[in-house]
């Protein structure tokens, strides 16, 4: 009877662990690391940081290349903002195991890839042609290349169901477009990029602000932006128009913090960052803070998450959110609670030195600092439940089964 208790016990655990594995996902570093043919190719992918963008990303195929064919592409001396994006054009969005590439619908399939994310791909460069074959043979080729199949599948390296394939392909994929000569990240057209990324109602206030040669200014040493979506700044509107020159100003600037932070940066690196509104006393900060792929902006009054990636080409870097950061500086809690109300920008009551002080003091600019501190508590007594909360459920399902097999 007691052996019958213990196995489904030492089942159950070996399902926890399991689960647990599950949740470390993958690190393409360490993958390629155990094949020393791929050393240039694993090099570039760090240098470049598509490392990062790789490991952050589920249901994802990396198409290697050799260190043979990385010297041939290394010989065209491409820059590194360049040559990120040849790179990204072998890492493509979806999952294809050696399996899937001769189970193709109609034999030839279109694959989205990295190279969209930079913000640079236009028309349909940045998707990949996989064809099926006769003879058990796969091609690849960049669709800007009219589709050629000018490359073709060797072997599987290593591949997680579903979650990562890691792909030899016979030589690097030859993409025009991919391989046009980068501008220099100060050259970098900011409001460009936001306009067509879906960013365009937050670029359009960017323009005419005083803040833009701020962000400009800051592109060679480091930017990361964050831009709220067109549906998130129209909504805003209302309030935006109620502020103030220079707080408009100080708004647009707490989108940006001055150091590149790649999103795999971001997750890593959670607590508060200071953006390019911090001045002096003033704080103007917020905390990132992510729950598993998710990656969450939290500045007291509102909570943002990124829901994508405009461009990402080290020292700059900028991400789509799905709200406007509302600084408590600037709002408080009630102008989200009532969004018929249009906000009250401090600083613009009459009044006494004396009342204007006070008026600064008051909690309405923002939470106090013991509720500042109960804020956070709460939030990190949240991420705790949660945490708990998966786990029981992990472990009531295992317990669950092991008492079927009794």
């Amino acid at each position: 009877m007691r052996q019958l208790v213990v196995i489904p016990l030492v089942f159950s655990l070996a399902i926890i662990l399991l689960l647990s594995s599950n949740a470390n996902a993958h690190n393409i570093t360490r993958i390629l690391a155990k094949h020393p043919g791929f050393s240039t190719f694993n090099h570039y992918l760090s240098v470049t940081h598509l490392a990062d963008e790789i490991n952050r990303r589920r249901t994802i195929t990396v198409l290697a290349i050799d260190n043979g064919g990385m010297q041939s592409l290394l010989d065209k001396h491409l820059s590194i903002s360049t040559l990120k994006n040849v790179l990204s054009l072998h890492v493509l969005v979806d999952y294809f195991g050696a399996k899937k590439l001769h189970q193709i619908t109609n034999g030839t399939t279109l694959v989205s890839s990295v190279f969209q994310a930079t913000g640079s791909a236009a028309g349909t460069a940045g998707y990949v042609n996989i064809t099926n074959l006769k003879g058990g043979k796969v091609g690849f080729g960049a669709e800007d290349n009219d589709g050629s199949l000018h490359s073709f599948y060797v072997k599987s390296i290593d591949e997680i169901s579903y979650d990562i394939s890691v792909l030899q392909i016979s030589q690097p994929l030859s993409s025009a477009d991919a391989e046009a000569p980068t501008a220099a990240p100060s050259a970098i057209d900011l409001i460009s990029i936001m306009s067509k990324q879906g960013c365009k109602a937050f670029a359009d206030l960017l323009r005419v602000s005083k803040a833009l040669p701020t962000f400009q200014e800051n592109v060679d040493g480091g930017l990361t932006v964050f831009c709220p979506t067109d549906s998130a700044v129209n909504g805003f509107i209302p309030k935006y128009k109620n502020l103030t020159d220079a707080q408009k100003v100080s708004l647009l600037l707490y989108h940006g913090i001055p150091v590149y932070q790649s999103l795999q940066m971001l997750k890593s690196n959670n607590g508060v960052v200071n953006t390019l509104a911090t001045e002096g006393a003033n704080k103007y900060d917020f905390t990132v803070q992510n729950n598993g792929e998710d990656v969450k902006l939290q500045t007291k009054i509102v909570t943002a998450s990124i829901v994508g990636t405009l461009i990402d080409q080290d020292p700059f870097v900028a991400y789509k959110i799905n709200k406007v950061l509302l600084p408590r500086e600037l709002f408080k809690v009630s102008d989200v609670e009532a969004p018929a109300e249009s906000p009250k920008p401090a600083g613009k009551k009459k009044g006494s030195k004396k009342g204007k002080q006070a008026a600064a003091d008051a909690p309405a600019d923002g939470p106090a600092a013991d509720e500042e501190a109960s804020d956070q508590k709460a939030a990190d007594d949240n991420s705790g439940a949660k945490e708990g909360v998966r786990f029981m459920m992990m472990l009531f399902l295992s317990l669950f089964i092991g008492i079927l097999l009794l």
